[in-house]
C-alpha cells in the first residue's frame, strides 16, 4: 500500500525536476556563442569542454542544475520503497505540470486550452494510479481473507 510519505516523496521529485527545467532552459542561454577555437584534431572535444565550462561556471544554470541532481536522488531512493507502476508514472507526470506551471510563470508560452484539458486529464490518470494503489493491496488482502475461510 502507498503511503503519504512516499506521495510526498513523489511530490518532492516532481517539484526538483519540474521546477527547475525552465531555470535550467534559463540558465543555458547563451552557450550557442561560446567557441573554443583550437586548431587541432579535438576540436570537438575542445568545444565540448568549453561549453560543460561555461554551465558549471554559471550561476543561472548551476543551483537549478544541482537542485535538480538532488531531485534525482530523492527518486531513486524513493524507488527502493515504493511500487515501480506507480512511482514512475506519478514522478513523471506530475514533473510534467510543475514544468508547465513554471514556464508560465517565467512567461514562457503556456499552450492554451490544450495544454489546461492535458493537465486536467494527467491528473485525473495520475489520481487513478494512486487510487488503485491504495485500492489494489486492500482487496487482494481481503480476497486472501475470504479464500482462507
Amino acid at each position: 500500500m502507498v503511503t503519504v510519505v512516499e506521495l510526498l516523496s513523489l511530490l518532492l521529485v516532481s517539484v526538483l525536476w519540474g521546477c527547475t527545467n525552465p531555470f535550467l532552459k534559463k540558465g543555458t542561454e547563451g552557450i550557442e556563442n561560446v567557441q573554443h577555437n583550437n586548431n587541432n584534431n579535438n576540436n570537438r572535444v575542445s568545444q565540448l569542454l568549453a561549453e560543460v565550462k561555461f554551465l558549471f561556471l554559471n550561476i543561472k544554470y548551476l543551483v537549478p542544475f544541482l537542485l535538480n541532481q538532488s531531485g534525482s536522488l530523492v527518486y531513486y531512493y524513493t524507488l527502493s520503497t515504493t511500487d515501480l507502476s506507480l512511482a514512475v508514472p506519478v514522478a513523471n507526470s506530475l514533473t510534467f505540470l510543475c514544468t508547465l506551471l513554471t514556464g508560465k510563470l517565467l512567461g514562457e508560452e503556456f499552450g492554451g486550452k490544450q495544454a489546461v484539458a492535458g493537465m486536467l486529464l494527467t491528473m485525473a490518470g495520475i489520481t487513478l494510479c494512486v487510487i488503485s494503489s491504495m485500492d489494489g493491496e486492500d482487496t487482494g488482502k481481503q480476497n486472501m481473507t475470504q479464500a482462507a475461510h
